[in-house]
């Protein structure tokens, strides 16, 4: 059953409401008089004395006149009680502070608001104190409840009224808890009779719900107030609805009226003048005492509003959180907290979803240039974020060196709509037309682009408004539409808005050039962009699967907070496993020094693999691959590298000489996944599918790197690049390839046999497990190949003459020992082609050949003078001589040790750095 007060039958303006079964009803049984003075009666003073007492009614007789009158009585008490005036100070010796619901969610937190208000050692403080966690919510389910005919709103609102009194009973002693207990129960008393009047009229009138909702305010402002005096600090509180006086509009806000909420400051202070002051949010009155709300963010509201009342210092925000931060934490794990904002930057963020300050609560602390500081009550270490106009502070904003977007911020949710037609152009009043359509329906125009041919209009609307939206649009120019002036009303769902913000972009040249060029090297397509003349905000549509990724990169490309890379390693054998053990030893430096972030985030070979979410301790990634190893699975492997939201940039290490794991390049890069490999099968294998290859390399800013299939770790590709790149001609390319094959013909001297030599390079670890794969020649005709396209050559492997070391009849070997064991066999003709050379003056050296003019290759065993450079060579050397248009007499000669785990892992070392500082990190 529904809470039934007992109530004077003489009580006209209750019986009237309870009878009633709509709000307009109640204008229609009184006079336009007496509806005013009803509107008036809804003050705390109304709440207090008039609708009921413990003897009854409180309103008399129920004649229109007598009700009239008592209602001016109770309206004008303030001013008919004679006090001295006090008046206001203002300025500096006031600080101001505001306690969300979650600072005062308990007991304890409550205790710790009292022991921060006491500790500071302002001259005087203003303290704006929230509901109790969670409470407001409860008091406007209470109103829904009631209007709903649903009578649980009885027990609901006794689940509050044990919420305070528990609360109260913990904190509070003596006088103090028996006067609040009191209130509290008196309060209650009056919230169940106007629930009891929503309950039966099935209706509750805007200014009815917004007083049942504002006690949580009333009530946590006297226990804090209460916990303060207790605590040896005299204080008084205070009901801001007898000081704000705020206007309604008709967009769900309310403009505060500063001149008559001074004028009503003046009167409260001359009756409570206490240097310390704990005063309810969220709460105010209209000019004709009406009870009203400051809706959205009240409570940042209220303490901005007396801010500016009293002129004070700053304004102090408590929340959970040390302060704004870069871009939301959540999806930016890199994010940092702003020292500095400036207002209009906070305006900027608050818009766009970012967690800071409504707009409207910096307009009041703007006027007279009062800083807002947002600080968290459960770290009072973290100095928080400071809102205001710039200062010498900014200069220690220390985030990093290019701080011209402060923050970041996104919108999800979003779909555009964009209307298109020839006969737009230069017809005036087609936008007023479109946007008068859009406010039709009551939708929000997020964000605007139009391209000054005007041509097309776009614009972003949430997307549960769009369909409503796009039916008014079609309505609207339904003949446009039809004669063909207008094309189209499309609707694109499913997007984000990424915005970029910060007061020193503008003017700043290059900030939207290194926004897009970040986002293009995500692999992110803009499908909207929009700028205001400001300069303060750049605004970009997204789809809504990219939104987090974008985020992520642009963040990184401004604050340079890491160049964080998601790697996945293919193939830990022995280079593999080197490099592994090469990122290990780097990892740490290059984090510190240069703010790269590499995290191995999967490994894989072709039995297993072992995969982490925030990445692989590289310190044990062995006994990991054991402990923790599962079934390898490319797909999968991938998906999870590439999958993790947490970083924007993906590369794949093949370090494999897999044809496989090569054939996956082209799907990996247009997902937008980096490649570096040693792996020499994508770019020698089909033409066709290599010319493929680079055209997506070169159309998109993912990038695929491969200096380690020529030279190992020696700068071959580069170099090469660097001369066709700066307009020279490529002639001749002539190298000994093979660290393998210079090995064996540095060491095939004097009277050493050629089977000797090939042993000790396999014992060495110079040959692959089966040296005939050396000595067939095709590694090298392969590194030749790939040599031959980057220089412009379109030529096949096939296209390739090969000269074979492995002698004929032992091509057909089973196994690499049997080779090895018939080999010495066949010492005697590699005897006599040593023996003619060196008659000759000269030496052998297997080399590759790029006739570039010819247009040809080939890979043979030559003859060298001793004189000549690659005769000079010792060990496993590598040489490449590049004669060109511009070292035609001298050839360009690249010289260094091109075989060996370590030299070739250290090539793609290089790469993925190169990779990194393409991705935005220092040089």
């Amino acid at each position: 059953m529904a809470f039934a007060p007992s109530l004077s039958p003489s009580c006209g303006l209750f019986s009237c409401y309870a009878s009633a079964t709509k709000s307009n009803e109640i204008e229609q049984r009184f006079p336009l008089h007496t509806r005013s003075s009803f509107k008036s009666s809804f003050s705390g003073e109304f709440l207090q004395r008039s609708l009921i007492s413990k003897t009854g009614c409180g309103l008399g007789g129920g004649s229109r006149d007598s009700l009239h009158f008592h209602v001016r009585a109770s309206a004008s008490v303030l001013a008919d009680k004679s006090t001295e005036k006090v008046h206001v100070p203002k300025g500096d010796m006031w600080s101001v502070h505001k306690f969300g619901g979650t600072c005062v969610g308990s007991a304890d937190r409550i205790q710790n608001v009292a022991e921060i208000v006491v500790n500071d050692d302002s001259e005087r403080k203003l303290v704006v104190v929230s509901a109790m966690s969670k409470v407001t919510d409860m008091m406007y389910n209470l109103v829904q409840k009631a209007q709903s005919k649903d009578d649980s709103y009885v027990a609901a609102l006794d689940e509050v009224l044990e919420k305070y009194k528990a609360t109260a009973q913990q904190l509070l002693d003596g006088d103090d808890l028996d006067g609040f207990l009191n209130k509290l129960h008196d309060d209650i008393y009056k919230l169940k009779a106007l629930l009891y009047a929503i309950y039966i009229a099935g209706h509750a009138t805007e200014s009815f719900s917004d007083n049942i909702v504002g006690h949580g305010e009333l009530w946590s402002a006297q226990m804090l107030s209460c916990v303060v005096r207790k605590l040896g600090q005299d204080c008084s509180w205070m009901d801001t609805r007898e000081v704000i006086i705020v206007n309604p509009t008709n967009s769900n806000q309310v403009d505060p009226d500063f001149l008559e909420s001074e004028n009503r400051l003046e009167k409260w202070f001359s009756k409570h003048s206490a240097k310390t002051i704990i005063a309810t949010g969220f709460i105010a009155s209209t000019p004709d005492n009406i009870p009203t709300t400051l809706k959205r963010d009240g409570s940042d509201f209220s303490a901005a509003i007396m801010g500016a009342l009293f002129r004070a210092r700053q304004v102090t925000i408590w929340t959970d959180v040390d302060g704004v931060y870069s871009a939301d934490p959540r999806k930016v794990s890199e994010a940092v907290i702003l020292s500095t904002l400036s207002y209009q930057e906070a305006w900027e963020m608050s818009y766009f979803g970012a967690n800071v300050l409504h707009p409207r609560t910096i307009i009041p602390v703007m006027r007279y240039n009062i800083p807002i500081i947002i600080r968290n009550i459960f770290n009072l270490r973290a100095p928080g974020t400071m809102i205001g106009g710039t200062s010498s502070k900014e200069n220690r904003d220390v985030q990093k060196l290019d701080s011209v977007v402060k923050g970041f911020a996104t919108i999800d949710n979003v779909a555009l709509v964009n209307v298109e037609g020839t006969g737009m152009a230069g017809v005036p009043g087609t936008a007023s037309a479109i946007f008068g359509a859009v406010k039709n329906v009551g939708a929000n125009v997020i964000m605007i682009s139009q391209a000054s041919s005007e041509h097309s209009v776009c614009f972003a609307v949430p997307e549960r408004e769009v369909n409503a939206v796009a039916e008014a649009l079609e309505s609207r120019f339904e003949q446009a539409l039809g004669a063909g002036r207008l094309s189209k009303v499309e609707v694109i769902p499913n997007c984000s808005i990424l915005a970029a913000v910060g007061q020193k972009m503008a003017s700043t040249p290059g900030v939207s050039a290194s926004l897009f060029n970040a986002l293009a090297k995500a692999n992110i397509n803009i499908r909207a962009i929009a700028q205001g003349c400001s300069e303060y905000n750049i605004t970009v549509v997204l789809k809504r699967e990219d939104c987090v990724r974008a985020l992520r990169a642009v963040h990184s490309r401004f604050y340079l907070s890491k160049t964080t890379i998601a790697m996945g390693i293919v193939g830990p054998g022995l280079i593999g496993a080197t490099l592994l053990d090469q990122l290990r030893d780097q990892a740490a430096i290059l984090k510190e020094d240069f703010n790269i972030d590499m995290r191995v985030m999967g490994i894989t070979g072709s039995r297993t693999m072992v995969l982490s979410e925030l990445g692989i301790d590289l310190s044990r990634w062995r006994e990991l691959q054991k402990e923790k190893g599962e079934v390898a699975d490319m797909e999968k492997f991938v998906q999870h590298v590439h999958g993790n939201q947490s970083i924007p940039n993906t590369v794949v290490v093949d370090c494999t000489a897999d044809s496989n794991v090569a054939s996956h390049y082209y799907g990996w890069l247009r997902k937008g996944i980096h490649v570096i490999t040693p792996n020499k099968k994508a770019n020698s294998g089909p033409l066709d599918q290599y010319l493929k290859l680079r055209a997506l390399q070169r159309q998109s800013y993912t990038h695929y790197f491969y200096e380690a299939t020529v030279g190992a770790g020696l700068p071959i590709i580069s170099t090469l690049r660097g001369l066709l790149e700066t307009g020279d001609k490529i002639l001749r390319i002539e190298g000994i390839f093979s660290g393998t094959l210079s090995y064996i013909f540095n060491s095939f001297i004097g009277e050493r046999a050629f089977s000797e030599v090939v042993s000790e390079a396999k014992q060495a670890g110079f040959t692959e497990p089966d040296p005939r794969d050396d000595l067939s020649g095709t590694d090298v005709a392969r590194k030749v190949i790939i040599l031959a396209r980057e220089s412009g050559l379109k030529l096949e492997l096939s296209d390739i003459p090969v000269q074979s070391l492995v002698p004929e009849p032992l091509k057909a070997s089973p196994s690499a020992e049997e080779f090895m064991e018939q080999l010495p066999q066949f010492d005697q003709d590699m005897a006599k082609q040593r023996s003619d050379a060196e008659t000759a003056g000269e030496v052998l050296r297997y080399v590759g050949v790029v006739d570039a003019l010819n247009n040809k290759g080939n890979v043979e065993l030559r003859r060298y003078k001793k004189d000549h450079p690659f005769a000079q060579l010792s060990g496993s050397d590598n040489i490449i001589a590049f004669t060109t248009t511009r070292y035609k007499d001298n050839p360009l000669i690249v010289l260094g040790p091109g075989a060996g785990a370590q030299v070739t892992a250290g090539g793609i070392f290089s790469d993925i750095l190169r990779l990194a500082s393409y991705l935005g990190a220092p040089s």
